[in-house]
């Protein structure tokens, strides 16, 4: 895609899953990769690989729930890569739990990973943006934000308001030559949808209710969701800001 090549790309929760399928993508494309991961291992395996590919990547350590922790990942990320050009926000996590039996301890950790770590990326990463005149974000929200989703009342919420600051932060940056863009995954075959899965005490039945609820009848993959992200964080996207694009084969077919 036009306008990748030798970008400086923060992928946030890099180390697994969707994340490091998104980072082996920006590889692919040319790109400079940071791969952010609160587990350090993980984002060294994403980095070699991707440096093994004949690509240019950096593993960074970041806990996303903490300010100090993003800004020197910022600052680690400028020292290896040079300032972001892209940032992918799509680290998570969650529960399956209906909200009655939830406690506010529960909630307090959903929503530092899932909203406040979001907010934080945002805010360390737009200053440089804004001075530079550029920059691409694209957030990673989930099709719960957009229809619900049941076990998963305060992730929802979560995503939803993600959804909200990436159209707020698309009319506020919109003239300063930033793009906010949106994708939603649905259920994805990743060790997040396992551990989810494994806390309804049925997972098998789960599994299998998502499959029918899905029209294309099979449960998303990792690297379903790349190809889109690389798009709106390319030049082919230019045109393109506060816009929401489910990736969750028909799960969600909003107009």
């Amino acid at each position: 895609m036009r306008g990748l090549s030798e970008k400086s790309v923060i992928v946030t929760g890099g180390g697994r899953g969707i994340g490091a399928a998104v980072a082996a993508r920006f590889g692919e494309e040319g790109s400079h990769v940071a791969v952010w991961d609160i587990d350090t291992k993980a984002a060294q395996n994403v980095a070699a690989s991707i440096c093994d590919g004949g690509g240019q990547a950096a593993a960074i350590t970041c806990d996303i729930t903490r300010y100090d922790s993003v800004s020197a990942a910022v600052a680690e990320t400028e020292c290896h890569l040079g300032p972001a050009d892209v940032l992918v926000n799509n680290a998570g996590w969650d529960v399956f739990r209906p909200f009655l039996r939830t406690k506010p301890e529960l909630w307090e950790k959903i929503i530092a990973i899932n909203l406040r770590g979001v907010l934080h990326t945002h805010h360390a990463v737009l200053p440089g943006m804004c001075e530079r005149g550029r920059g691409r974000i694209v957030n990673v929200a989930s099709d719960a934000a957009r229809v619900g989703s049941s076990g998963e009342a305060v992730y929802a919420a979560c995503k939803a308001g993600i959804v909200g600051l990436s159209k707020t932060l698309a009319r506020e940056h919109a003239r300063q030559g930033i793009t906010f863009n949106v994708v939603c995954p649905g259920p994805t075959e990743t060790a997040l949808l396992e551990n989810f899965m494994a806390e309804s005490g049925n997972p098998e039945k789960l599994a299998e209710a998502f499959r029918r609820a899905v029209p294309m009848g099979r449960l998303g993959q990792p690297d379903d969701l790349p190809g889109a992200i690389a798009f709106l964080a390319s030049d082919d996207a230019a045109y393109i800001t506060g816009q929401v694009l489910s990736v969750s084969g028909g799960l969600t077919m909003n107009g």
